[in-house]
């Protein structure tokens, strides 16, 4: 094959080593735009598991590479006068420009011919081969040029950074938080061989207009920071290589490979250097790409073959880098916390390091975290050290005067299975054996406040007495058969009414038996949804004290706490979204004006409700253009705990069918976080939560104060209780009646 790499960088570089090593008669050319000894940056970082990869694809110069690390297991952070290291992170770092020489090294070893100080401007010029590899970096030419085909999406971050190095020797990865009068300043910085470190300074936008500094004046940026991280610095200089301010650019693309063309590295994808390197996956493109070739002859085969292999595994790790990145934009909303919460928060920003990963990595730190919090809410015992401290999801918390024994929530799951909107049999059961599994609180499905508020004709509802009694009736089992609250959370379908069971075609409308529909707008759910009618003043009042009626009829039904749904579409959700709401009076428009109709619901339910705790569900986005934000979810926040609301219960979505939401692990927590830590009022995560170390982890960074499991509840109602035994927790009360199971572990095969 006649193989041309535009790029000679460590990707394109390793793309060209590995091509030519599957084949010796592979034509293989590499075009570098710079000299062979130039390049920008300082160091290079590598995981344990990196480095076995690049041992399997290259031993000989695998073993060149390893000979110039420097390694570390400690990741130290510099936080409010304290030093906080934690161990066993298995990193190593090395020289970039060293790299770059043993990489050139051997590909000429190999064969590979490189030409240096040569620009490619006419990318046409070099398409006359079996294969383009684009290792161009993040303003690819190719990429550029072929932007119709490969579709790219690029977001230039808010944040600045300067990449600047220092013959101080860090003896671990080194995080630094400082503030001064401009604002905050960050530092990542490593050793990557002795006697030379990186030293990246990273700043948002208003901490960088106020400091004065320019983007380009490398010796006052020089200065500013050799003062403001003199402690760190230890007295050592710090040195600049066009170290200007720049702002990190997501990249990301519709398709890597176009005709014979492929993208590899920064121009198909990047990750933010606070989780690792641009450097390894590059490189670990590049082992893919010549694994593809390894199966399929020909560009047109192996091409999409190494996009289907290496994307998942990319789109992981951006992920990942995303919440890395967006931690270190959003620092400031956790400057104000303890520093023990603060670093573990730090620790697992990314969500990939969990509470049990970094317990396997470095135990005592795990431990001392944990003992923190147990000392922090005032348990009995935190400073017992023959004792282990209560995890974190076990530790109490309370909530509007009153106290949950663990950290645990049934999230509210419909049914679809009353009887004229009667709870029965199935929900004594399915709520009975979610108290009795272990969880601090059990929600009820979104029960209606009226029968056109319905969703399905199954719905649940508290708009009868009969309906009324049938509850009591639950709620008297799980207060007198386990120590768990339960509560109610009320709904009013809205616009997304009339529609069928779940299991008989979700979102379809029924077949017969419709009600009349209301919402903030004549706007239907759906094509084949019904124009509910826009309400008028009369209908608002008419909700608001159906509202009112199911709240004192939750009251007299021995409720512990009461939940307002207004997220999910439903009909108070309907009047905050922007996309539902179109209204042109006082209850349309700015936030103020759409928020206006549900708070005037939530003030009457508050008022009846008096002093009992109350929850309010969001949906803190609407993941559409033009619609509901996560800053405006904060500013909802704020007019809800100005409202007299003890917990915000924060979804995302179900607003729109145009939504597109970012599925994945916890993929709704970071909205909590953000609320929590913003509005300084308690939250509830919700959304992809599967596991105690999921929750474990959510509640000491302080993300959240309590986590909310569905799914994870329909799959095993004693969730909790099976949790507690896998950690090895005593204090958790198991109900006598199953305390000779307390003990059994069995698998299941």
């Amino acid at each position: 094959m006649k193989i041309h790499c535009i790029g000679g960088g460590p990707g394109g570089l390793y793309a060209a080593i590995l091509l030519k090593k599957l084949d010796p008669k592979n034509e293989v050319t590499v075009w570098e735009r710079n000299a062979p000894d130039d390049t920008f940056g300082w160091g290079v970082v590598f995981s344990d598991r990196t480095q076995d990869h690049l041992r399997n694809a290259d031993a000989e110069s695998h073993e060149a590479i390893t000979k110039t690390f420097a390694t570390w297991d400690d990741i130290d952070v510099h936080y409010q006068g304290e030093v906080h290291r934690s161990t066993g992170h298995g990193f190593c770092g090395l020289s970039r420009q060293t790299m770059l020489v043993l990489l050139q090294d051997r590909a000429q070893a190999l064969g590979v011919k490189i030409n240096f100080e040569t620009e490619v401007t006419d990318v046409d010029d070099f398409r006359d081969c079996d294969l383009l590899v684009a290792a161009d970096g993040i303003n690819s030419a190719i990429r550029t040029k072929y932007a119709a085909n490969f579709g790219p999406d690029l977001d230039w971050r808010p944040n600045r950074f300067t990449w600047l190095g220092t013959k101080q020797q860090f003896e671990a990865f080194t995080f630094s938080f400082r503030e001064n009068d401009a604002g905050l300043f960050m530092v990542h910085a490593y050793q990557f061989e002795p006697g030379t470190s990186t030293f990246i300074v990273e700043t948002d936008a208003d901490s960088f207009a106020n400091s004065g500094l320019a983007v380009d004046d490398e010796a006052a940026t020089i200065a500013y920071c050799e003062n403001l991280f003199a402690e760190e610095l230890g007295g050592h200089a710090l040195m600049a290589n066009r170290s200007h301010w720049i702002q990190f650019r997501t990249v990301r693309n519709r398709t890597w490979h176009h005709e014979n063309m492929v993208l590899i590295g920064d121009a198909a994808h990047t990750a933010h250097y606070s989780i690792g390197s641009g450097t390894k996956l590059a490189m670990e493109d590049a082992i893919a790409l010549a694994g593809s070739f390894r199966d399929h002859d020909t560009a047109l085969a192996a091409l999409p073959a190494y996009e289907a292999a290496r994307r998942p595994n990319s789109d992981s790790i951006q992920r990942a880098a995303q919440s890395s990145l967006e931690w270190f934009e959003s620092t400031r909303r956790y400057m104000g916390m303890p520093p023990k919460r603060f670093v573990f928060s730090l620790l697992t920003r990314s969500m990939r390091i969990t509470h049990d990963n970094l317990a396997l990595r470095d135990p005592a730190y795990v431990e001392d975290a944990d003992r923190w919090l147990n000392r922090d809410l005032g348990i009995e015992g935190a400073d017992d050290l023959s004792k282990p401290p209560v995890p974190p999801m076990f530790t109490p918390f309370t909530l509007g005067g009153v106290q949950l024994k663990n950290r645990v929530v049934v999230s509210p799951m419909c049914q679809y299975s009353a009887d004229d909107g009667v709870p029965n049999e199935w929900h004594m059961v399915h709520l009975g054996s979610r108290a009795i599994g272990g969880a601090a609180l059990v929600f009820t499905e979104m029960t209606d406040v009226s029968a056109e508020g319905r969703i399905t004709p199954g719905c649940a509802g508290i708009y009868t007495d009969e309906q009324e009694a049938a509850w009591k009736r639950i709620v008297d089992f799980v207060h007198d058969q386990s120590t768990a609250l339960i509560g109610m959370q009320l709904g009013h379908a809205g616009r997304k009414g009339a529609t069928k069971r779940l299991w008989e075609g979700y979102d379809v409308p029924v077949s017969e038996g419709a009600w009349p529909l209301i919402a903030a707008s004549p706007i239907p759910w759906a094509p084949e949804s019904a124009v509910p009618a826009e309400m008028d003043r009369a209908a608002m009042v008419r909700v608001r004290d159906e509202y009112v009626a199911a709240a004192k009829r939750a009251l007299r039904a021995g409720f512990d706490v009461l939940e307002v749904h207004m997220a999910h579409g439903y009909l108070l959700s309907g009047f905050i979204s922007p996309l539902s709401n179109q209204r042109g009076d006082e209850y349309g428009g700015a936030l103020e004006g759409r928020a206006r109709f549900p708070l005037e619901v939530l003030d009457a339910v508050r008022e009846v409700w008096a002093d009992k705790p109350l929850s309010v569900r969001i949906s803190a986005t609407d993941w559409a253009p033009d619609g509901f934000t996560g800053d405006d979810a904060v500013a909802l926040a704020t007019m809800l705990k100005d409202h007299g609301v003890d917990l915000v219960d924060v979804s995302t979505g179900q607003t729109s069918t145009e939504a597109k939401p970012a599925y994945g692990r916890l993929y709704q927590t970071p909205f909590a976080d953000r609320i929590r830590n913003e509005v300084d009022i308690a939250t509830m995560a919700v959304g992809t939560v599967s596991t105690y170390d999921d929750i474990n982890t959510i509640v000491l960074a302080g993300r959240a104060d309590l986590v909310a499991l569905a799914r994870a509840h329909l799959a095993d109602p004693y969730f909790t209780m099976h949790a507690a035994r896998e950690q090895g927790f005593d204090g958790h009360e198991w109900p006598v009646q199953y305390e000779s199971a307390k003990r059994l572990r069995f698998l299941v095969k």
